[in-house]
């Protein structure tokens, strides 16, 4: 399923990300690799709100629409 569909409160694992070398490496760079759980803070209108590891990240609808997670 993709990040965008997933409700707050509850946590995945990514498992993939649908995108080129360019979006995979920024997100990698923000910790989001294949394996990585994370908590969904906030969906909805504007950026999607996560948790990984310690850190909050907002990602923009167009990015989250593209990280697949289980």
């Amino acid at each position: 399923m993709l990040l965008t569909t997933v409700y707050p409160g509850q946590e995945v694992t990514l498992v993939d990300i649908n995108g080129g070398r360019g979006i995979r490496a920024r997100l990698a760079s923000m910790g989001l690799i294949p394996g990585v759980k994370l908590s969904v803070l906030r969906t909805g209108p504007g950026p999607v709100m996560v948790a990984v590891r310690n850190t909050r990240l907002a990602l923009g609808h167009g990015m989250a629409h593209k990280i697949i997670v289980k």
